[in-house]
């Protein structure tokens, strides 16, 4: 199965620093990747806002970048909400629609540390409702430490917005949002990858609540809240395969996919059916965001 994924970094610029020794995954060398994972395109994200950041891409970037190589990439803008004039009264219908019809399909990955219910990021949601662009979220635990938006345990701050904002559509990401797969998450597990088998947790509550929230299966948080209990991972799939999608974010080179493995092996063993593992694979991230069949 040909893939589409929704979650990956790159750069224009060779020997670009994702960190201290470590150089950002080139276009050229993403493509190499996905000739061996069987992907067909990707969506790419800025890094924008500078938590945990050693550059700062721009939205340009991105641009540049899909438009070079529009056989394999789409690309999403992104937006930190402080941008402007750092208030929860700043009007981004402007910005969103300058991006949208350059030709972005979405926002993200939202990493600014604020608490996902502040004033500018409500403010910023909103928006993106309003201007039918679903966002990519990275969560993080607390403020100060790290990036990601912030939220508790029990995700109470997102089921917020998804509750008040319905035309908002947004996709779940980082290892706080997949710890919540299970309700036996604590503090001490909730940025990690816990073990064991999963009790029934918020992210299960919330996807039948919201039907505007969706699931990024990215990263090994993805991954790792699939493999943890199969068992339970087989019937999440089920009851929920209309809103997840599959991704990698890859950053550097030849970096390890286990989701992919993880997916055509539930598939070849009979786990996941034909029709959900085409939905993960591909056909949600078509249908949510809008994508047109003929550029595949």
């Amino acid at each position: 199965m040909k893939k589409i994924d929704v979650h990956i970094h790159t750069t224009m610029w060779k020997n670009a620093m994702f960190r201290p020794g470590v150089s950002l995954i080139t276009p050229e060398e993403i493509r190499e990747s996905y000739k061996a994972l069987d992907i067909e395109k990707g969506f790419i994200l800025s890094l924008i806002s500078p938590e945990n950041r050693f550059i700062i891409q721009t939205n340009e970037e991105m641009e540049y970048v899909a438009n070079n190589n529009p056989d394999i990439f789409y690309w999403l803008c992104n937006i930190d909400p402080r941008m402007i004039s750092n208030s929860p009264k700043t009007d981004f219908s402007g910005i969103l629609e300058y991006y949208k019809n350059k030709g972005a399909i979405g926002v993200g990955e939202l990493t600014a540390n604020l608490y996902t219910d502040e004033p500018m990021m409500e403010n910023l949601f909103y928006y993106c409702g309003e201007m039918d662009m679903p966002v990519i979220i990275h969560i993080s635990p607390e403020k100060n430490n790290g990036y990601g938006i912030v939220d508790d345990i029990g995700l109470p701050r997102l089921e917020k917005m998804l509750k008040k904002y319905p035309k908002l559509k947004i996709l779940g990401h980082s290892q706080c949002f997949w710890s919540e797969i299970s309700s036996d998450v604590t503090v001490e597990t909730r940025n990690g990858y816990p073990t064991g088998k999963v009790k029934e947790g918020r992210v299960a509550q919330l996807l039948r609540n919201y039907p505007n929230l969706y699931c990024d299966l990215s990263a090994g948080s993805g991954f790792n809240a699939l493999n943890r209990d199969t068992d339970y991972a087989y019937r999440f799939i089920e009851e929920f395969s209309d809103r997840l999608m599959f991704g990698t974010d890859i950053c550097i080179a030849n970096q390890e996919t286990k989701l992919t493995s993880f997916l055509d092996t539930s598939f070849e063993k009979g786990c996941i059916s034909e029709k959900n593992y085409k939905k993960i694979c591909r056909e949600n991230a078509i249908r949510l965001f809008k994508l047109k069949e003929e550029n595949f």
